[in-house]
């Protein structure tokens, strides 16, 4: 960071040099699969004798791809998680890891500004209203740029680049005028809004383009791949036949590829005998209820925790379920805290627990047990293991891989899953109670469904949910995505060095 005593123009040029095209002018290696993602698949850690080592984060994409980089020679590009600072391309078990620096500016508007207030809202129906700004667009525009000229400089010639989520929705245009000889790929992990919606964008072409120059996007469900198409016909005056637009001369077709687990990582953990104990310990903690739900979510507004936690309170006053009997533990990991809005919402959430409990609590027994924190694997599969019912309320979802981890721990096929009809799940686990979480008297019909099933109806909702993720696991997903890609047509044209790039012409509609 800037010393004292430099003055602002001083730190303005040190930063830029920080933040300039990554990576260094030498020649990089070379590699045939590079994913692109924000951040990159590691956690910065202290070591017991003060070195700074780096941990695999422990996350579903990682999870997923892996493996796939490790038999193919892959890099993985993207923002190592601090800001204003350098770190040179390192490697990390079997893959080679390129980070692409921010500073803190750029965190600020391209990140927490576009990705989180611009995109996320809007991605997700609108259920908290988007602010557009034209300087987080720039930013935006800037850091993509960034992600493309490493992603550029790091692959092989023909080889297959993958690039991840919203927040890099520029890099396969930007990439493809750079590299026309990539086989580039983009997977959407959150839900593409319906052409009504997304509209409302004032950089909604720049964005389509963008995506536009991948050869295979992905989405979660099927609906959102045709919210695309719509946008793509809308704006371009394409036409779709069976999920492909043929645009500048190059078939781009959108599908379905709907993410999962590692199923087998899960169940071992269910398995292991101190993971039962601990099961066992958190209900005696709680006074041995009859009946323990659960939610487990990131601290979003999108989660629909308010509904849950309004349910189940009323509930409570309804007097259809009683404190000692039931007990509902919420675990809400912290999520852009940064982020106005998310501040508010921990306020708000914060205060309605408090209410609840200072309602219903007995002596003996707590009505709402709310953990504001982040929970390794172990201890969250110990809590699906306690839960006689999942809770997943979600007003809007990509996927929720929450539903499917609770399902993979429950060996013994009982235990019963109320899901959000408005995530990605509910296409697949189609044995849930299934649920319009903005009709609370409904979710609590629901609920009680839930905690009054039969053990062999749970049972047998419970064996037709988990032959559904076991056959579609999250290896699955990535091999299914890759094979298609690898279909797609290789350029034969070579890249070209004196073609401008877009992204600097590119600006409103």
């Amino acid at each position: 960071m800037s010393g004292p005593g430099k003055t602002a123009q001083a730190a303005k040029a040190e930063r830029a040099g920080r933040t300039a095209k990554q990576p260094p002018a030498e020649s990089p290696r070379a590699f045939d699969l590079v994913v692109v993602a924000n951040r990159l698949p590691v956690d910065r850690v202290q070591t017991a004798n003060g070195e700074v080592d780096w941990r695999r984060s422990p996350g579903g994409l990682v999870t997923a791809l892996a493996p796939v980089m490790a038999k193919t020679d892959g890099a993985w590009i993207g923002w190592h998680g601090a800001p204003d600072e350098k770190v040179e391309p390192f490697a990390n078990g079997d893959m080679f890891l390129v980070p692409v620096p921010l500073d803190e500016e750029e965190v600020e508007l391209y990140y927490e500004g576009f990705a989180n207030t611009t995109l996320w809202p809007l991605y997700h129906d609108v259920i908290a209203p988007p602010e557009f700004h034209r300087t987080w667009w720039e930013a935006y525009r800037r850091v993509n740029q960034r992600f493309a000229d490493a992603a550029a400089a790091y692959a092989a010639p023909g080889a297959t680049v993958w690039v991840q989520d919203y927040q890099l929705q520029l890099v396969p245009r930007l990439l493809r005028e750079a590299r026309p000889d990539l086989r580039i790929g983009f997977f959407n992990h959150i839900p593409f809004p319906p052409l009504e919606i997304y509209a409302q964008l004032p950089w909604r072409r720049p964005v389509l383009e963008g995506l536009l120059g991948a050869d295979l996007i992905g989405f979660q469900r099927a609906n959102d791949a045709n919210n695309f198409l719509r946008c793509v016909r809308r704006f371009f005056g394409l036409t779709a036949k069976q999920n492909t637009v043929n645009y500048e001369d190059r078939a781009v077709r959108a599908e379905a590829f709907p993410i999962s687990i590692d199923i087998a990582q899960i169940a071992e953990l269910a398995a292991r005998e101190d993971v039962k104990e601990r099961a066992a310990q958190i209900r005696r903690d709680l006074g041995n209820p009859k009946t323990i739900l659960l939610g487990v979510d990131r601290l979003d507004y999108t989660k629909g925790i308010r509904h849950r936690l309004k349910a189940f309170s009323e509930l409570l006053e309804d007097g259809r379920l009683r404190v000692g009997d039931a007990t509902l533990i919420q675990v809400a990991s912290p999520s852009r805290e940064r982020v106005e809005s998310y501040r508010l919402l921990r306020e708000e959430i914060e205060s309605t627990v408090g209410r609840i409990n200072g309602t219903y609590d007995t002596m003996q027994h707590t009505a709402v047990r709310y953990l504001h924190h982040s929970y390794p694997s172990k201890e969250m599969i110990a809590l699906y293991l306690a839960a006689d019912v999942m809770l997943v309320t979600a007003l809007r979802d990509g996927m929720n891989l929450v539903a499917k981890e609770y399902i993979a721990s429950r060996s013994e096929n009982n235990g019963a899953l109320v899901l959000s009809e408005f995530t990605g799940a509910a296409d697949e686990l189609k044995q849930a109670i299934l649920i319009n979480p903005h009709d609370i008297d409904g979710l609590k019909d629901s609920i009680m469904t839930a905690i009054e099933l039969s053990p062999a109806e749970a049972s047998r909702r419970m064996r037709s949910m988990r032959r559904q993720i076991l056959d579609h696991d999250v290896e699955r997903w990535s091999q299914d995505f890759l094979t298609q890609l690898a279909q797609s047509p290789l350029p034969a044209k070579q890249p070209s060095k004196s073609k401008p790039s877009r992204a600097k012409k590119a600006g409103r509609e």
